[in-house]
This record gives structure tokens, sequence and C-alpha cells, in this order.
């Protein structure tokens, strides 16, 4: 599989004070990120227009400029994943409360940070942009947005754009991040150890199965084995399956060739060839968890 070579994010913040920005500025510095900062409603919302196809999250401070900020970005049908800053001053009590009774300002992946807690600016970015790769195309938005401050909000139309918007942002950024586009995409509901039983047996038939193909196809020539390699790998890294799991699985599928040969009289010294398939699978694995993995995650 091919890398992508900008694995940064572009976040771009509107806060209220130059120190605010500052502070971000230092703690996103280094080559995760590339941050613009606006202190100017206006300017920030000018900008956000002209660049939001490459805008990978928002960082807004909760101002009294904040619902003019929303009102257009809602008005421009833009969505891009979102951390809002609580100020210092609210209680977590407080902001926990303030939280449920407006229920999202933005969209229902925004992201409520209090300043106090910015050391863990980071990791919300990441869930941020996590929580906006899974949101449906049916996002809904404030009810206040709805009901009075858009009267395109009554045209069921203007919903489903919103959805088709969310979705092309949402692949695009897949495809830009490349292996953290695939990290963004883990749902730890979706993980092996999570699942039910049924769900479980399922998935753990449909790896033995692709993985059986993998085998059978890795030393013929001009064959899409790589290709299925890389494949089974994504399913196994979205699943977070073991490493184990997967060596149970390459033992498996040789004892049951291995009886087969038997049968048939033949040697079975050939199946220690395929300890080759089993270390480029996990090789490639491996690559996908060192390249995927943000740093601070």
């Amino acid at each position: 599989m091919n890398s992508v070579s900008q694995s940064f994010l572009t976040i771009y913040t509107c806060v209220g004070s130059s120190a605010l920005a500052d502070q971000l500025e230092k703690l996103l510095k280094g080559d995760r990120y590339q941050t613009t900062h606006q202190l100017n409603t206006e300017e920030f919302v000018g900008t956000v227009e002209n660049q939001k196809h490459l805008i990978d999250c928002l960082i807004l401070e909760q101002t009294p400029e904040l619902p003019n900020i929303l009102k257009y970005l809602h008005q421009g049908a833009i969505l891009l994943p979102a951390i809002i800053l609580m100020p210092i001053s609210i209680t977590k009590a407080a902001a926990e409360s303030q939280q449920t009774s407006a229920d999202c300002s933005y969209h229902t992946a925004e992201v409520w940070l209090q300043q106090s807690q910015l050391g863990h600016i980071s990791q919300q970015i990441e869930r941020a942009v996590s929580q906006f790769l899974h949101l449906t195309a049916a996002c809904r938005l404030p009810d206040q947005v709805e009901q009075e401050e858009m009267a395109q909000a009554e045209d069921p139309e203007w919903q489903s754009n919103l959805g088709v918007q969310q979705r092309r942002l949402s692949d695009k950024l897949q495809e830009r991040l490349g292996y953290l586009g695939v990290y963004y995409k883990r749902n730890s509901q979706d993980f092996l150890r999570n699942l039910s039983a049924p769900a479980k047996q399922s998935l753990l038939g449909d790896l033995k199965s692709e993985y059986r193909d993998i085998v059978l196809e890795y030393f013929r020539k001009e064959s899409r084995v790589n290709q299925k390699i890389d494949a089974f790998v994504t399913r196994v890294f979205l699943a977070d399956v073991s490493i184990s799991q997967i060596l149970e699985i390459h033992m498996e599928l040789m004892d049951a060739f291995a009886k087969k040969l038997k049968l048939e009289g033949r040697n079975e010294d050939i199946l220690l060839d395929y300890r080759l398939t089993l270390i480029d699978t996990v090789a490639h694995l491996g690559e996908m968890y060192r390249r995927s993995i943000p740093r601070d995650a």
C-alpha cells in the first residue's frame, strides 16, 4: 500500500484572544498539524468559505460571536469536524449541564472541551475527526437552526444536501489522510472482542475465507494477492484483530491442508513455504499500525 505524503491535519481556529491562539499554537506545534488562527470573525468565515475543502477540523471558542459563526456555517451548508472551547470559568458540572441542554450547536459530532483541559487538545481533535467520519447522512442540526435561523431548513432537500456535503468531505478527508483515514474509521463497537457471538463467528469465518484465498494465490504469477492482503489487513485493523488470532487462522488452515496432503499421499513439507504468507501479512499489518496510529494516541 502506498502512503500519502501529506499526513498532517489542517486546523482552523477562531478564538477571542491572542493569548489563547498562542496557547493553541504551542500545543499543536509539530509535523502533525498545520494551523491557521483568526481572531476576527468576518475574516474567519471568509477564510473558511474559501478553504473549506482543505480544512480537517475547526476549533471555535464559546464567545458571543459563536452563534453568528455557526449560523454562517449552517447557511453555507459547511460541515466540518469541530471542537468548541468553553471558558475556564465554567465548572465541570455546569459544562455538562450546558452541553446536555444545548444538545448540539453545530452538528451532533462536535466536541466540547473546557479550556482548562487544553492539554488534551490533540486527543480531542482525533475524537472530533473520528466522530465526524461516523456521522450519518441524516446529521441532525440544532432545533433553533431548523426552526428559526434558516428558511432553507423547511426544504427537505436542504438536509439531504448537507448529508451529501458531509459524505463528500468525509471521503475527501479519508483520501487525503491515507493510513490515518483508516485509523479514524475505527469504531470500538466493530472490534472483534466487542461483537456478539454470532457476529464474531461471522467475521472470523470471513477472515478465514479471505486468508485461504491469499494462501492459494500467494505464489501464483500475475495474481492480485497484494490487493487481497491489503483488503484483509484493513479489515483486521478495523476490527482490532490480534496477531495471535491471525496466527491461529494460519495454523488452522495449514493443519487442514496437511491432512488433505496426507490423505493424498503427498509430502506436506511444501506447507513450510507458506510461512512467507504469514510473515508478509503480519508485516503489512505492522506497517499499517506504524503509519496510521497518531503519535498522541
